[in-house]
């Protein structure tokens, strides 16, 4: 006994040598031939990095990520990858800093058809948000049929009919804020574009009435479970998670609610169908996405109302969340450029008058939103700076898939999440030059197209098309993006010659001594500090965009 006993004693040594050239292997040899520019440690990776990132910014806790890649990419002159190693948290991480390594990523190939598969992180994450079985998240066949039966209903020259149901949506929004600048009080901007946003998708996607914007305590149940699904990723929801048991809870309580709202939705349309369908008329007058989808369906299974569910559910969110944020962000450029503000609404001028804007939109939709040259520029822009969220796929271990980079060295990629970083793409002073992080909505005057139509390789312009892609590129490219784009420019048709915006708090004008605005050297307003943005889901500005609103001179 006691010989076995020192026999295994004596062979500890050896088997920890191993377990350590294992762990030596696994740590520095699997992924070694990525470029990182960082040191990883044995145990962590790269996770310390990232730590000490947050810790040089500040206030870095409350900062997206893509921060930390921002000074990273800087620090390291701007290279197309990055890996980052988050093993054992998740899995190994290239960040994706240029636009052509990007574009091999999302375009269809041999190996990837429908481009490169999206990450498991994806439903590991917000499954209780997007549903088992989304648009997002599907793959091969399954993601092509989903496309294809929802197409219809985001195509653009079908939303151009839904257009007087998001000019009612924009009313209200307006009185809103007539009461906000009759108060004086300042107000989040966060709510109140989501609350008009919620109430435009709800429209547009079901048919329904949410209310968002007229019921104090949230409008439609499925608008006040979703806000509380949300509020379940913030950071502090999102930090060890599987330890957090009260916020895992009710994450999942308000997924199940959200679920069973829409599946009433769901039952109550389709037998308003049906019964459409055995009348004289063979039809219904519902044109929204979901009753466009349901036209052809004989049988509502259960695993059918589930998947449509879950299209829905991810309709909804990201239907209303891009939209909401492009606004706030629109809103607080064009308040600190004071050209800008000026040149959109010299356009606005130009294609209504004295007319009321939402009475031309009606009877010339197509013709005005098309007229609307610099207001498009100034949307491409914005989304330009400030993309709602990246894009993030997986290179399957042995598919061999490679990149090649300018240098022409091809990087096999195969087992890492690949992190398409829209914001440092889009910033990306290789393509975008000295003003990659000013606002500049002139540089999109002869490019303004913000349409999925527009999707093909190359440009005509300064900028290839592939650094532009807030929407992502490719089959796999965002379905809402016509939508999005529509209502933003019916949005600021109706409200920027009617109102000012002043920022309160972080990011708002320094003034002189006389009260006076102060300009910088390239014509914008000098700011306390930045608007920055944290993540909750997507990359939202941290302070709910604090503002105050103030009726423009012209509308007084």
């Amino acid at each position: 006994m006691a010989q076995i006993s020192y026999t295994v004693l004596a062979l500890l040594p050896v088997l920890a040598w191993y377990l350590y050239i294992q762990l030596r292997q696994w740590r520095f040899k699997k992924y070694g031939h990525i470029p990182t520019h960082y040191t990883q440690s044995l145990l962590l990776g790269h996770l310390k990095v990232i730590a000490e990132g947050f810790q040089k910014i500040g206030d870095g806790r409350r900062h997206h990520v893509d921060y930390v890649f921002r000074d990273m990419a800087k620090a390291n002159g701007y290279p197309e990858v990055l890996l980052m190693d988050l093993r054992p948290v998740s899995y190994a991480m290239v960040v994706v800093c240029s636009h052509s390594v990007a574009e091999q990523i999302s375009r269809p190939s041999r190996l990837h058809p429908y481009s490169v598969t999206k990450s498991p992180t994806l439903q590991s994450t917000y499954r209780a948000l997007i549903g088992r079985r989304s648009i997002i998240s599907e793959e091969h066949e399954s993601w092509k049929g989903l496309r294809r039966r929802f197409n219809l209903g985001f195509a653009p020259s079908h939303l151009i009919t839904l257009l007087p149901q998001i000019v009612q949506k924009t009313s209200m929004f307006m009185s809103m804020l007539d009461v906000l600048a009759q108060s004086g009080k300042e107000a989040e901007m966060d709510p109140l574009c989501t609350n008009l946003t919620f109430d435009i998708i709800g429209q547009i996607v079901l048919n329904l009435e949410f209310k968002a914007q007229e019921d104090a305590i949230g409008g439609h149940d499925i608008v006040r479970h979703f806000k509380t699904l949300v509020e379940t990723y913030t950071d502090t929801g999102r930090i060890w998670l599987w330890l957090n048991i009260p916020v895992r809870i009710r994450r999942q309580i308000s997924s199940y609610q959200a679920d069973a709202a829409i599946k009433r939705c769901i039952k109550q349309k389709f037998a308003e169908i049906k019964h459409a369908q055995k009348t004289a008329t063979k039809t219904t007058r519902d044109r929204s996405v979901l009753a466009l989808a349901l036209q052809d369906t004989d049988v509502l299974t259960p695993d059918t109302l589930q998947l449509i569910a879950d299209q829905m559910k991810t309709f909804l969110f990201a239907g209303h969340d891009t939209t909401s944020i492009l606004l706030q962000r629109l809103f607080y450029a064009l308040s600190i450029h004071p050209k800008c503000l000026a040149a959109i609404r010299t356009e606005h001028e130009a294609i209504f008058g004295n007319k009321d804007p939402r009475e031309v939109l009606l009877a010339k939709p197509d013709e005005t939103i098309n007229a609307m040259t610099y207001t498009s520029a100034c949307i491409k822009e914005a989304l330009r700076l400030w993309p709602p969220a990246g894009s993030a796929r997986r290179a399957l271990p042995g598919t061999g898939f490679k990149v090649r980079l300018q240098s022409g060295e091809e990087v096999l990629l195969d087992g890492t999440v690949l992190y398409i970083c829209q914001y440092l793409i889009q910033r990306d002073p290789h393509v975008y030059g000295d003003s990659a992080n000013d606002f500049v909505p002139e540089r999109w005057l002869n490019d303004h197209d913000t349409s999925a139509e527009k999707d093909e390789d190359g440009s005509t312009g300064a900028v290839p098309k592939s650094a532009w892609r807030p929407f992502e590129r490719g089959p796999r490219n965002c379905i809402g993006q016509e939508l999005a784009n529509l209502e933003a420019r019916v949005i600021m048709a109706c409200v920027l010659r009617r109102y000012d915006f002043v920022k309160v708090g972080a990011g708002e004008v320094e003034r002189d001594e006389r009260g006076e605005p102060v300009l910088d050297e390239k014509g914008a307003y000098r700011t306390k500090g930045e608007l920055f943005s944290s993540m909750v889901v997507t990359s939202k500005p941290f302070d709910k965009c604090r503002m105050r609103i103030q009726m423009h001179e012209r509308s007084k």
